[in-house]
């Protein structure tokens, strides 16, 4: 019954200790694990290459550990609030080595301090002056840390890389996705009905506006098909894009559809996932025109304001409450912006001045 009382009390022991792994996040575990072997490393040393026993031996170790693993964390800390990680391999260097001798300095001053305060130093040791003796422990710890750096900044590099490879992958997959979604959305027998039924009002009383509005339709449906081959695309592009398909719902609202634009000539240029602007010109006509008797404005707005690029949609109508979690465009907005800036650009949907829904798209000033 003993027996199967400690065997019972070893495998609690056992499963409490894997629960513990598992909740220490990969850096505590480096840390600790680290540490331990820098404990095992230096008791082997001592014990198979020492001259002499010191005394203090395993409490100077211990507050060297106590130390280091306080230092280190403030300084992995430290690099996370000055976002070190995010730039340039380059700069990354010339931090990691400023950084790796300014909390060297401090954890040498701090284990010297300490050493001399308690009088837990070597015979040797006592010899040299305080300043020399942090000369000489600054080197030594500078060569430890500038080892922790370059593990950090390491693992850091390879798993951005690693992200950003897979950030990549999701949005080809997301861009064939929209490109799929934007076809049946295009092709769809309510839309299609509605283009060429229009089309035909115009056959005998203007031909000439209906072999326009064919070529509109036509250009469309190629926009859409063509949008997987594209990351981004200029706005003028996309400005093209969202005319024809307005043009062809002019015909279908006629006096109940206005549409302005208030482009500024300088965005012209701007990149912007493709097919985005007519996502979201889509809705403003499905959600907004659509439900009004007397129909409504529709207002394009593109411009600089200040550090970024803005991209306004503009329509008469009012937001309803779920709106933003409704349908696929929203949605695609949302990942695409993420995954092409990576939270460097912002998507808002919300009402303005009582009777107008306003959608806008804020970019940072860079190309892709």
């Amino acid at each position: 019954m003993a027996c199967l009382n400690f065997a019972g009390i070893l495998c609690v022991q056992k499963k409490t200790l894997i629960e513990i792994m598992k909740r220490l996040s990969a850096y505590w575990l480096c840390q600790l694990g680290g540490w331990s072997g820098y404990i095992l490393v230096n008791t082997f040393f001592y014990f198979t290459i020492r001259t002499k026993p010191s005394p203090y031996f395993f409490q100077s170790l211990f507050l060297d550990v106590a130390v280091g693993i306080t230092i280190t964390h403030i300084m992995r800390t430290f690099i996370i609030k000055t976002n070190l990680l995010n730039y340039d391999i380059r700069r990354q260097i010339v931090y990691m080595f400023l950084t790796t001798i300014f909390f060297a300095l401090i954890y040498a001053f701090l284990i010297t301090w300490a050493d001399q305060s308690l009088k837990w130093e070597s015979d040797l040791m006592k010899e040299y002056t305080f300043w020399n003796k942090l000369l000489r422990a600054s080197f030594g710890f500078s060569l430890f840390l500038l080892i922790w750096n370059f593990i950090y900044f390491t693992y850091h590099y390879v798993e951005k890389a690693r992200k950003e490879q897979l950030d990549k992958i999701r949005l080809e997959s997301l861009v064939k996705e929209l490109e799929l979604k934007t076809i049946k959305s295009h092709i769809n027998p309510h839309f299609i009905f509605n283009a060429l039924n229009s089309i035909r009002a115009l056959v005998d009383e203007n031909p000439e506006r209906a072999r326009t509005a064919i070529t509109e339709l036509s250009n469309i449906l190629r926009s859409s098909m063509q949008a997987e081959k594209l990351e981004t695309a200029s706005l003028e592009r996309e400005l093209s894009i969202v005319k024809d398909y307005l043009e062809l719902e002019h015909i279908r609202f006629e006096d109940r559809l206005r549409i302005e634009f208030d482009i500024d000539e300088d965005t012209l240029d701007q990149l912007v996932p493709p097919m985005m602007l007519q996502t979201l010109v889509e809705n403003a006509i499905k959600h907004g025109i659509s439900k009004k008797v007397n129909g409504g404005l529709i207002k394009i707005i593109s411009d600089f304001r200040d550090d970024h690029y803005e991209l306004i949609v503009q329509n008469t109508g009012s937001l309803e409450t779920d709106f933003s979690s409704e349908g696929f465009g929203i949605a695609s907005t949302h990942n695409r912006l993420a995954l092409l800036y990576g939270g460097k650009a912002n998507f808002a949907i919300k009402n303005k001045n009582g009777d107008m829904v306003e959608a806008k798209v804020t970019f940072p000033l860079l190309n892709l």
